[in-house]
């Protein structure tokens, strides 16, 4: 194995774009010589010189001393030729995302490099043990995916490939140690983990909004505030692009052959030829000043009228008792109805109580009441039953976002997809579960891991948060007979048996 603490650690990286840049710096701080490599004249030493300016900046701001500013720099060597990688005990690639490239360059590296050289990939989405099968010694290539800015974020994925040997594993992940980065180790599949735990925010959110169940700022705002997400899916999409983001939806789906939790919504691909691309065209599902600020997107008004009696299934009469109603033992003739279903429609909800559609409504039980509050009707809910619901929910200040009948309301849905695509990559074996949830936290900025956001879904009961995660995707797939809401084995299990989702095999 390779000792990556050895003082005089070489690494090679050949490639001197933005990743191959941060890749540079992070490895020349950590202590280690880098040699850069670019086959465009001139882009590597350009590179040396963006890597200069952000370390002046870090020393301008503090964060640095100068003396350590000089030393890194200093540790960086510019090279002209592939040839002067010989001798690197580590060498990165992060050149363009095509296979064929990635190969040659490999191929070629095997006749400069030693026999013990590591060969890591900064591949994203490109199969790692594709790469090593066109090289000599296979067993010693491995995928090093990096995010951006290398810099900032502190997470890096260590992807063995089927035939990756395990000591090029531990040397990459002990070398990301030693600059600071956490390592999570997965095996070799399509999206790895970040990326593939990635297919259910935006997708399922492109769904609903697909369905007509609301329109797309009702939906962010329920994501950010209801569940804490730093930014909806649509400001999300419109910062990445829905161009880029479709393009991997659809390559998720293809790599997993048509896996129905992992299919792109058909909303996009319209939108995509329009040149509703978000942010770099300003306009997407937003639009945007030329200081790229978002259009303000207004929330529909607080109705005057405000229910003053009403029924509430046993997770809202705390809530609604607060806000002031009579809590009814029974419905009257002017009652307003109140359900709190996990996983079902408002419609089902109160045809199961015994109740009448027309004076039903339906809330969110699943992520609390302090910041949001989700409220659905039925199709056949009266306008001034669905008014008088709306003005005593929000009677207290808090924003409350209206809705159309769904199965599974908006954040239960996204968030048992998000869940149960984390269930079936630990179910999977592709990652640890600590590591996915760490993963997932780093390179998403989500406020938990899948497992963990899974664990804490325990909304106004007490029933653990699996078994409600549970519940809503068995109802769901109950209602809309679509294997997209299957539930993982991993999850039912422990469902059933209480048990965390982080629980281990």
């Amino acid at each position: 194995m390779l000792d990556v603490s050895r003082s005089d650690l070489t690494a090679g990286v050949a490639g001197s774009g933005t990743m191959g840049r941060g890749i540079v710096q992070v490895l020349a701080q950590c202590g280690a010589r880098v040699r850069v490599f670019d086959a465009q004249p001139g882009a590597a030493a350009k590179a040396k010189d963006t890597i200069g300016k952000a370390l002046a900046n870090q020393v301008q701001k503090g964060r640095m001393a100068q003396a350590d500013a000089d030393a890194t720099l200093g540790r960086i060597e510019i090279v002209d030729a592939l040839g002067a990688l010989k001798g690197c005990h580590v060498v990165v690639e992060a050149i363009v995302e095509q296979l064929e490239p990635k190969q040659a360059l490999f191929r070629a590296l095997e006749d400069i490099v030693a026999e013990d050289c590591i060969l890591a990939s900064n591949t994203s989405s490109l199969s790692v043990t594709a790469m090593a099968a066109a090289c000599k010694r296979p067993g010693r290539v491995a995928g090093y995916h990096f995010f951006n800015p290398v810099p900032l974020m502190k997470i890096v994925e260590v992807v063995d490939g089927v035939l990756t040997e395990p000591w090029v594993g531990d040397a990459l992940v002990a070398l990301a140690k030693r600059y600071g980065h956490t390592p999570v180790r997965c095996k070799d599949t399509p999206g790895f983990v970040v990326n593939h735990a990635g297919r259910g925010f935006v997708p399922e959110s492109l769904r609903v909004l697909q369905e007509g169940v609301a329109d797309f700022a009702t939906i962010d705002r329920i994501l950010v505030d209801s569940v804490g997400f730093r930014m909806g899916p649509f400001s999300l999409l419109d910062l990445v692009g829905l161009d880029v983001a479709h393009a991997v939806m659809k390559s998720m789906h293809a790599q997993y052959y048509g896996e129905p939790k992992y299919q792109p919504a058909y909303i996009a691909e319209p939108r995509v030829a329009a040149g509703l691309l978000g942010r770099k065209t300003g306009r997407g599902w937003y639009r945007y000043d030329k200081d790229n600020n978002p259009e303000k997107v207004s929330e529909q008004p607080v109705p005057a009228a405000k229910a003053t009696s009403a029924w509430a299934a046993p997770e809202l009469k705390d809530l609604l008792g607060k806000l002031g109603a009579r809590i009814e033992a029974k419905p009257g003739p002017d009652t307003v109805c109140f359900v709190a279903p996990l996983g079902k429609d408002a419609t089902s909800a109160a045809l199961e109580a015994g109740l009448d559609p027309a004076r039903t409504v339906a809330v969110d039980p699943l992520f609390g009441f302090a910041k949001r509050r989700t409220l659905m009707a039925t199709p056949a809910t009266k306008k001034a039953v669905r008014d008088a619901a709306h003005g005593l929910l929000a009677s207290d200040g808090v924003p409350v976002s209206v809705i159309r009948d769904s199965a599974g309301f908006i954040a239960q849905r996204v968030v048992a997809h998000i869940v149960n695509i984390g269930c079936d990559i630990a179910q999977q074996g592709i990652a640890t579960p600590e590591d996915l949830d760490r993963a997932v936290m780093l390179g998403l900025g989500y406020p938990k891991g899948p497992l963990g956001m899974g664990d804490a879904a325990r909304g106004a009961g007490d029933t653990a948060g699996a078994a409600n995660i549970l519940a809503v995707l068995e109802a769901m797939y109950d209602f809309t007979k679509e294997p997209r809401y299957r539930p993982s084995p991993w999850l039912a299990r422990r469902a059933k048996l209480g048990l965390s989702l982080l629980t281990p095999e």
